[in-house]
């Protein structure tokens, strides 16, 4: 375990993700689904609210940067224009699954039960994008990907009480990301090689 207050390291580097990522919609290098990202907040800031609940302590500033970072990203793609509102059945979802992390917490008390809803809301809110990294890899930031699973990894390692409520959404967050980083960075290869094939 490293000194807690490294976390604040890791919640900078998210800050700084999202900062660039900001950047790239103003400069139209990235256009986020505005469905994963408003439940990417929803979902990040009801894990943090949840969190300190439970008593998670320093830990949870990385959770809250999880949640304004989409904040600021879906601020900025409306008021840039430059972003996706597409609504399917998996938005639909993901919604409902959002909601089913707020009711857990407000109504019925259990933040334990709301931390681990939170990442299901996240996770599923994160198809969309998957589905669009997958399809148009140039659409993401990948650095933005990079900055915040460091982040995580950084939150990770200054636990000391190896609570769920503490540990499984950085843990969540790092998966996460290096999911999303690395098919952005193999299809965007396996693209380039079509194109130069053709």
């Amino acid at each position: 375990m490293i000194d807690p207050r490294w976390v604040f390291l890791g919640a900078a580097l998210g800050a700084a993700g999202s900062a660039r990522y900001c950047i790239a919609i103003v400069h139209g290098r990235a256009s986020p689904n505005l469905v994963t990202w408003i439940l990417w907040a929803v979902a990040g800031l009801t894990a943090f609210l949840a969190q300190l609940d439970s008593g998670v302590g320093l830990p949870a500033a990385l959770t809250l940067a999880a949640g304004l970072g989409p904040v600021a990203v879906v601020t900025t793609a409306m008021l840039s224009g430059r972003s996706r509102l597409q609504v399917d059945r998996l938005d639909v979802a993901c919604g409902l699954t959002a909601v089913l992390a707020l009711v857990a917490w407000l109504v019925l008390d259990r933040a334990p039960v709301a931390v681990a809803l939170a990442v299901a809301a996240d996770a599923v809110a994160a198809a969309p994008t998957i589905r669009k990294v997958w399809n148009a890899p140039r659409s993401e930031s990948t650095l933005f990907y990079v900055l915040v699973g460091t982040g995580a990894v950084i939150a990770l390692l200054t636990i000391d009480a190896w609570e769920p409520a503490a540990w499984v959404f950085p843990a969540y967050i790092v998966v996460l990301c290096g999911t999303i980083a690395m098919i952005a960075t193999v299809r965007s290869d396996v693209l380039r090689g079509s194109r130069v094939r053709a």
